[in-house]
């Protein structure tokens, strides 16, 4: 979709002219995707408040999706301006840069989807025919890894038009993948506590039994950072299950908050489990980008790619040599490609910052959270882990430190789940992005309560690692303080 001047970007940075090189890599940024994408002509907006530029808007919202910051918008506009073609080479240089990135194996494979959402799709096309029976789908907390997935992981559409432009039928079966059954393993119980690794693992041993029943192998997700930071199963489950049911599993790990560190990476590939990240949440990147690394032992088993998968994916987006590659649509995605480079961009200035100044960072991240948000106005956190299992300060995974959901249920304006969802959208258009509510605290009743999330991005940390500690203390601290008035004054 072209943009003119006339195209409203209310939000658009200051600094930012929004000049015909400016608007055309914005168009650019905003296509290539399914409905999501797309930007409102009068807000300027994708469906989740962001917008692929930078933005005057103050966000802490990497846990849904970013702004772009100004050095990754600046990077897209030589990129936009040096023009499109063979795009294919581009990729191919893009899954360079991220093996070294995440010192990937050099076998691995890497595809690119236009969202984590349809990286499901690659999962099932990668087990697709390792059963008589087919496939049987276990997912892990629906509700915490986002809703479309449980249309993608079933092998279904999820949305009315595909990033390819192709029309279909929302949960219609994609050709070739119709044999998929499905279940979904709750990670938080009916009152929103976090289940423990332990339950979970033994609630995925009854459906690996199941799958084994119906003669069909089974696809075990586990998530390494839900939206609300949970990490589950264990890998001590993992190995167990792994030990067990031996061939008759594959593991897909839902990293797709990409709050990960190339350790925790390389410990599920080294377990042969196929890893789903994205580039538009953590890493900071512009939505919608997401691509799975599948280990070597799993690519060299899949078979040719099911024909349904034609509807969703270029050629392009799949490595050179994997079954069936051929029979894809031999065409562009100059939207995707940008967004990717952007999120790369990110990844890599991200990477190069030594451990310690990310850790002052997320550590002045935390105190001013407490201090500047949550104590003043009286919220609570809730647990990324079952009750019992430690100080969660100290066991939890840096990475997930990152990432906050708060109680709001105590505000006036934010008792349920749908107030809070509200509260979110009209804070969003005020100025101030938070991620979404999601649901995992109980009011008073029956129903789930208000809750809002508060994350930082890898751009984020780059920023603030250069600042000294006071400066550093200073803005964090304020910029918690802006959110807790926005927040008194619309409830």
């Amino acid at each position: 979709m072209p943009l003119t001047r006339e195209f409203r970007l209310p939000t658009l940075a200051r600094d930012v002219e929004p000049d015909e090189a400016a608007l055309r890599a914005i168009a650019l940024l905003a296509s290539g995707g399914d409905s999501r994408i797309t930007l409102d002509p009068e807000t300027g907006l994708n469906k989740y408040l962001s917008g692929p530029y930078p933005r005057t808007t103050l966000a802490y919202a990497s846990s849904t999706a970013n702004d772009m910051s100004h050095e990754a918008f600046a990077r897209v506009l030589e990129l936009a301006e040096e023009g499109g073609g063979n795009e294919e080479a581009k990729l191919e240089r893009l899954r360079s840069r991220l093996r070294a990135a995440y010192r990937l194996p050099h076998d691995c494979a890497v595809v690119f989807a236009p969202s984590g959402t349809d990286l499901e799709y690659v999962a099932l096309a990668a087990v697709a025919g390792r059963s008589p029976g087919g496939i049987h789908n276990v997912l892990l907390g629906a509700d915490e890894v986002g809703s479309g997935c449980i249309q993608s992981a079933h092998g279904r559409f999820f949305a009315e038009v595909t990033a390819r432009g192709i029309p279909v039928e929302p949960g219609q079966c994609l050709a070739g993948l119709e044999l998929v059954s499905l279940a979904d393993v709750p990670v938080r119980c009916a009152n929103g506590i976090a289940r423990t690794s332990k339950d979970v693992a033994a609630d995925i041993e009854t459906e690996l039994a199941l799958a084994r029943g119906m003669s069909r192998h089974a696809l075990v997700h586990a998530v390494h950072g839900s939206k609300t930071g949970l990490v589950l199963p264990e890998l001590e489950e993992i190995d167990r299950l792994r030990h067990e049911w031996g061939e008759a599993a594959t593991f897909v790990i839902d990293a797709c908050q990409a709050r990960i560190t190339s350790e925790a990476l390389h410990a599920y590939l080294d377990r042969n489990a196929i890893v789903f990240l994205t580039g538009s949440k953590f890493m900071g990147g512009p939505p919608f980008n997401g691509f799975a690394v599948v280990p070597a032992a799993v690519a060299g088993r899949a078979g040719a790619l099911p024909p349904g998968l034609a509807d969703v994916f270029s050629r392009i987006e799949w490595p050179k040599g994997w079954p069936g590659r051929e029979t894809l649509p031999e065409e562009g995605n100059a939207g995707l490609w940008l967004r990717f480079e952007a999120s790369v961009f990110e990844l890599e200035r991200f990477q190069a910052l030594p451990m310690p100044a990310i850790e002052r960072v997320i550590t002045a991240f935390q105190a001013a959270l407490r201090d500047g948000l949550a104590a003043p106005l009286g919220f609570t956190f809730v647990r990324p882990s079952a009750p019992g299992e430690g100080d969660e300060e100290i066991e939890h995974p840096i990475e997930m430190r990152t990432l906050a959901t708060l109680d709001v249920s105590r505000l006036p304006g934010a008792r349920s789940f749908e107030d809070a969802q509200r509260l979110h959208r009209a804070l969003a258009l005020a100025g101030i992005r938070l991620g979404q509510p999601a649901r995992c605290v109980r009011n008073d009743g029956p129903d789930w309560g208000g809750t809002l999330r508060v994350g930082l991005s890898m751009p984020q940390i780059v920023a603030f690692a250069e600042l000294d500690e006071a400066d550093l203390g200073r803005r964090l601290f304020g910029d918690m303080e802006r959110i807790a008035g926005a927040l008194r004054a619309a409830v």
